[in-house]
This record gives structure tokens, sequence and C-alpha cells, in this order.
């Protein structure tokens, strides 16, 4: 008996959510809301750098703000997920569940 495999258009894979680093990203905003740069830097185990880049093409995707503020004279930066951000996150994982089918998993 074969199991047909389940109907999945690769296509509908978020490329911008799929990158290892911008998953991460969206993981934490979506599960903890606002994160602050360094934490989200700290936790990523990233550069400033790369972290910054990421969250440019999340920022460009509109799933992501962020939020420059001043605590003394010390700038900080706080990134929120966005309402598209949010609703296209659980799109993503929506379309991995498709892809992995929970019949298909086998340890």
């Amino acid at each position: 008996m074969t199991t047909e495999a389940p109907s999945f258009d690769i296509a509908r894979i978020d490329e911008v959510i799929h990158g290892r680093v911008r998953l991460g990203i969206m993981t934490l905003l979506v599960t903890r809301g606002g994160v602050e740069f360094k934490a989200m830097r700290q936790h990523l185990n990233v550069t400033d750098g790369n972290l910054s880049t990421h969250l440019r093409k999340l920022e460009e995707a509109g799933y992501v703000a962020q939020e420059k503020t001043f605590v003394g004279r010390r700038p900080l930066t706080r990134i929120e997920p966005t309402v598209k951000g949010r609703d296209a996150f659980i799109h993503y994982l929506d379309e991995m569940r498709v892809l992995l089918g929970t019949d298909n998993i086998t340890s």
C-alpha cells in the first residue's frame, strides 16, 4: 500500500520568513510580542549587522516595525510584529503543516 504525498506547491512558502534568522526573528516576535534589539541579537546569536539586514527585509515586507527611543542618552530599539507579519507567520506555519502532513512523519 502506498501513501500519496500531500498536494503542496513549494512556491507557497513565504521566502521572506523562511530564512533561518528571519524565521527565528518572527518566532520570537509572535510568541513574545515586542523584543528589544539587543535581547534579540543575543537570543539568536547573530551580529548587529546580520540582525539589522534581516530586520530590514522583514520591515520592507511590512512584517515588523521598529521603534527607536532613548533611555537617558542610550538608544533603545524595540521590534514589534505587525498584524500583517503575524498573519504571514501563521500562514507560513499552516503551509509547513501541509508540506509535512501529520501522517507522513516517521521517527
